[in-house]
């Protein structure tokens, strides 16, 4: 839970504790920024498969872009964006996303860490990426599985990477069934 400078949950209301879905990933820091260790690295194509994935088609796509662009036949899923957060909706049962992390700094190997609620269960594999190189890319998937009986709604935790110094931590955000 991110907190105030009280030290006390921040909030989006009176008397409601605010989630990632309102606060993002937490504070940056800017002396961190210069050496972040990874990164997920992105590109324009990325972006307008995303907006395949929610549906956009050529005529959209051409507003938002300023240029032509045909979605392939298959379809990617919202969920195949390489970005720092992971989203899943309407969760039921299992899910399985994939990321890529690009080393920027000195050869290091980073180990995951899942601060998850107890109505999810999260995996990460592998569980540790080591890194050689700078520019060194390197795959990893994180499962998500809904416990029996978790009640509807959203649920939020955390993946860190870390490697002792660098601490790259994205936000989970799950919806477990229709929301």
């Amino acid at each position: 839970i991110q907190q105030d400078n009280l030290k006390k949950p921040i909030t989006n209301g009176p008397k409601s504790v605010a989630t990632p879905l309102d606060y993002g990933s937490g504070h940056l820091h800017p002396n961190g920024a210069l050496d972040p260790g990874l990164v997920y690295d992105i590109n324009a194509t990325d972006y307008l498969n995303f907006l395949c994935a929610i549906g956009y088609n050529k005529k959209k796509i051409f507003l938002v872009a300023g240029r032509s662009y045909s979605c392939s036949v298959r379809v990617p899923e919202v969920t195949d964006l390489n970005y720092p957060s992971i989203t899943i909706s309407n969760l039921e049962g299992t899910k399985t996303i994939s990321r890529i992390v690009k080393n920027v700094g000195k050869p290091r190997t980073y180990t995951a860490s899942i601060d998850s609620p107890p109505e999810i269960l999260v995996s990460v594999r592998p569980q540790s990426l080591k890194f050689e190189r700078i520019g060194e890319e390197k795959k990893f998937t994180v499962t998500v599985k809904t416990k029996k009986g978790s009640p509807h709604g959203f649920v939020f935790g955390w993946l860190n990477w870390s490697d002792g110094v660098h601490h790259v931590r994205s936000p989970i955000s799950v919806g477990i069934g229709p929301i």
